[in-house]
């Protein structure tokens, strides 16, 4: 077992981890912590493989956006201890399947793979790629998902004036 090995169960520890206390915590506030211990977590298996594009966006985007603006909601609001979450009934059966479904995928993709024929070679650097084609072969349709975003932002706004 090398030390990337032991980076990523680390990682991955980490995630499952903070993803278990995110769903069983009752506190708002603690969870919202959690979950940012588990994007950190996500970001750091992304910079492991490589996709240090990613990385960089899950910790702008998740992190530096979505989580921030989870928190202020949070704080925002009356009751952040022992609220009450009522989803209807409790579907353990459902949840069961789904889990051991999951873990018969993951055992035969475990079983199958031959892990001496995997080439553990990582990229230096995934940004420079990826800019580098958005410049150059994707140049057009990088331009026209900007007008689309474009459009959508004047059409939410325009809505949000009405």
């Amino acid at each position: 077992m090398t030390i990337y090995d032991l980076i990523f169960y680390l990682f991955a520890a980490i995630t499952v981890i903070s993803a278990f206390f995110v769903v069983t915590t009752r506190n708002i506030v603690y969870s919202a912590y959690y979950l940012l211990f588990t994007f950190f977590g996500v970001a750091g298996i992304y910079v492991l493989l490589g996709a240090d594009f990613i990385a960089v966006v899950q910790l702008v985007v998740y992190v530096g956006g979505i989580l921030i603006l989870l928190l202020f909601g949070v704080m925002l609001t009356n009751r952040i201890t022992n609220v009450q979450i009522k989803t209807g009934t409790i579907k353990i059966a459902p949840a069961a399947i789904g889990v051991a479904l999951f873990a018969g995928i993951l055992g035969a993709a475990l079983l199958k793979t031959n892990w001496k024929t995997i080439n553990s070679e990582i990229p230096i650097s995934t940004t420079h790629t990826l800019g580098l084609l958005l410049i150059q072969q994707y140049a057009v349709v990088f331009e026209l998902l900007g007008i689309l975003l474009l459009i959508a932002l004047i059409g939410a706004a325009s809505m949000a004036r009405k």
